[in-house]
């Protein structure tokens, strides 16, 4: 299933809130629809936000590309700051939209140009996943036993996905691994999503509570955890869904490696470390109702950050389209970064 697509001039969106339950598809023709959906996780994960923000500047321009270039600048750029308040977190939105601006103003065609640029950024997400794969399937031997948080797979990006692609590349490499998938509250993207997955795919997998993951960790034979990312700053600090830094330094008491799996568009290249990554609080009813049942007593205040944020002194290995990202971060994702549109 593909999460997000171009077609007609309009954005087509999966609404993962009725997953697995139910597979519902959206058609937006208007950037107050996409905004509700990025907003209300109907579209999720860094990657795919990356690609549903750039085709909805390829909606405008598609729907603008009657009028002058200007204009047409004009109205990406008003989109381009609308989209942009809807998540602070998920660095491939603010990428995206970037890079296609900067080439529409050097072009003398930007209406046509944001839309090859958009498709392009969707293609090189699928070919990158494939990378991705094939690196991270390097690292895994037969009958590995991996843990992973929230939900990085196809349905968080354009292709087969980041942790779950490496995951899914192992399986078809003959690698009899089985899989742990935190639950991950208070939405339970793995619960509903990777174990949706993971059983698309046939491969083994058992869901915990998030609270089990040491117990877990100390007596079912878990050698690798390998998760996604939202944003990775220039010292590899890495913002993940939250739970992510507790399940880092369970890693680290247990000496099981922990691998972060993202492309090289999640690095934001301009923020030296976590103590600059934007972290999301989302509504307080998540924490306090599930479904329709509220089970937190009224007049009780409630915390809920989307993401924390994982010191790089945690991290194993960072997981890119270009190859394995080693410590020292600061060196190796230098080494990696663009000298077109730098982020």
């Amino acid at each position: 299933m593909e999460p997000v697509e171009f077609k007609d001039g309009n954005v087509i969106l999966l609404d993962q809130t009725l997953l697995p339950l139910k597979i519902k598809y959206i058609e937006c023709d208007n950037i107050d629809c996409i905004a509700e959906a990025i907003k209300n996780l109907r579209v999720r994960g860094a990657p795919a936000l990356g690609v549903t923000a750039a085709f909805t500047l390829a909606m405008i321009a598609y729907k603008y590309s009657d009028k002058k270039e200007d204009e047409i600048i004009r109205r990406l750029i008003e989109t381009q700051k609308f989209i942009s308040k809807t998540r602070p977190t998920a660095f491939n939105l603010f990428w995206a939209m970037n890079r296609i601006i900067e080439r529409c103003k050097i072009s003398n065609n930007p209406g046509e140009i944001a839309i090859e640029e958009a498709i392009k950024i969707y293609k090189e997400n699928k070919e990158g996943e494939i990378e991705i794969g094939k690196f991270g399937s390097d690292l895994i031997a037969k009958e590995d036993v991996i843990l992973t948080h929230c939900n990085a797979g196809s349905l968080a990006t354009a292709g087969i996905g980041t942790a779950l692609g490496i995951i899914k590349t192992a399986w078809k490499d003959g690698k009899k691994i089985s899989v742990f998938a935190d639950e991950t509250r208070p939405l339970l993207q793995g619960a509903r999503l990777t174990a949706f997955e993971m059983v698309e795919e046939g491969i083994p997998v058992t869901v915990i509570s998030d609270s089990a993951a040491a117990f877990t960790m100390s007596r079912h034979g878990i050698n690798k955890v390998i998760v996604g990312a939202d944003r990775i700053a220039a010292n590899g600090d890495t913002a993940n869904k939250i739970g992510t830094y507790g399940l880092a330094i369970l890693a680290k008491e247990h000496d099981i490696p922990f691998y972060i799996a993202a492309p090289t568009s999640t690095i934001d290249h301009n923020l030296a470390s976590w103590k600059s990554i934007p972290i999301e609080y989302r509504d307080w009813k998540e924490i306090a109702f599930i479904g329709n049942t509220r089970y937190v007593p009224k007049g009780v205040n409630t915390l809920n950050p989307a993401f924390d944020v994982t010191p790089n002194k945690y991290i194993s290995g960072i997981i890119t389209e270009k190859g394995v990202l080693k410590p020292s971060f600061k060196k190796s994702i230098l080494s990696v970064r663009s000298s077109t549109f730098p982020s």
